[in-house]
């Protein structure tokens, strides 16, 4: 979630240690009008990140003291809102294992270089977005907003509030929480949630989709979920208790 801002200007930590890339990333960022800055390792980073005014991290995995995915770890585990950060793992590491072990730390987005700077500060713009703080529980006067128990969902907005806040979700994750959402109760299979949220098959591995359920269980955790509302029914897949 983003802190309460004073200014509208986001402000991006980029923590990399190869000079050229970080100042490739910097002045992207900068150009589109983001503040950004810059740590070398993730130590300095983490004691940045208590300070409360960063509203995104850009983090390379491998830095000379601890390695990024420790760094999100850490992150995760803070007190407050900082563990609620986004964070974009922009890395060399890109076969399977590590991204979906990115994102079972909490990662938002994970980019392999070589990369596009075009791309990379899209992908931010769209981070930061959602990143918006929470806003109060749906209401019958809000057009487009459809209750389902202690959630509420705009489907034209792409938006889903649990217990009144706002869900920051990726892509994949509002996908299975809106196919859940469409049959409460009902038990989804693996390849029935993957028929509605991917777009190709090469995405399509049953671990994706049990990776994505474990990173939204975490959210509505942290939304103040007291028991888990998704119910997993082995061998079958998936249902939702809204």
């Amino acid at each position: 979630m983003l802190r309460a801002m004073t200014s509208p200007v986001a402000h991006v930590l980029v923590v990399e240690d190869e000079a050229a890339i970080a100042d490739t990333v910097l002045y992207a960022l900068r150009s589109e009008g983001y503040a950004a800055s810059h740590c070398l390792l993730g130590g300095q980073a983490l004691q940045r990140l208590q300070d409360g005014d960063v509203d995104l991290v850009v983090l390379d995995v491998g830095l000379p003291d601890l390695n990024g995915f420790e760094v999100c770890r850490r992150l995760r585990a803070l007190p407050g809102p900082q563990a609620q950060l986004p964070v974009m793992f922009l890395t060399a590491r890109n076969d399977e294992l590590d991204r979906v072990l990115g994102l079972e730390l909490g990662a938002d987005d994970y980019m392999a270089k070589p990369f596009s700077p075009r791309e990379l500060v899209a992908r931010v713009r769209a981070r930061l977005r959602r990143a918006l703080p929470a806003t109060p529980v749906a209401t019958a006067a809000e057009p487009g907003w459809r209750e389902h128990g202690a959630f509420a969902i705009d489907r034209e907005g792409r938006r889903i509030r649990y217990h009144g806040q706002a869900l920051d979700l990726t892509r994949y994750e509002y996908a299975l929480l809106e196919a859940l959402l469409q049959r409460p109760g009902a038990i989804l299979s693996r390849a029935q949630l993957m028929d509605r949220g991917w777009d190709s098959s090469a995405e399509s591995a049953d671990r994706t989709v049990d990776t994505h359920v474990k990173t939204l269980r975490a959210k509505l955790r942290a939304a103040g979920a007291s028991d888990d509302p998704i119910r997993t029914h082995r061998g079958l897949g998936y249902a939702l208790e809204a």
